[in-house]
């Protein structure tokens, strides 16, 4: 079964075009390669570590991914692994849950706490 929610890294000011315009249409890596790159709870360390490696100010977003509908497609990627990726806007009212990314005692991604 494939999971409901998955979750997106932005950069500050990222996080702030997506509340102030209520949706995201992607990086340049996103926007580059045709669809916004997401990872499940599982696969979300290794992206941080992968792409975003250098910290700064990132926040985790988790996207219902039911909202989205077709535009969501599981795709092969890293190492033969199925990942989300979303062929369209990020749209806040789809977002869950989000918040500064932050990391547990074993290095692990904090998933964010959704009220």
């Amino acid at each position: 079964m494939t999971p409901t929610t998955a979750y997106k890294v932005l950069l500050g000011d990222e996080m702030a075009a997506l509340e102030r315009d209520g949706r995201f249409d992607g990086s340049a890596v996103d926007r580059a390669d045709g669809y916004i790159h997401l990872s499940t709870a599982d696969q979300l360390t290794g992206t941080v570590d992968r792409h975003f490696a250098k910290g700064g100010d990132l926040h985790v977003v988790a996207v219902d991914l039911d909202a989205h509908g077709d535009k969501v497609r599981w795709e092969t990627s890293r190492g033969g692994a199925l990942f989300p990726h979303l062929y369209g806007p990020m749209l806040l009212e789809a977002v869950v849950a989000y918040g500064p990314l932050h990391r547990d005692a074993d290095g692990r991604v904090q998933l964010p706490v959704t009220g």
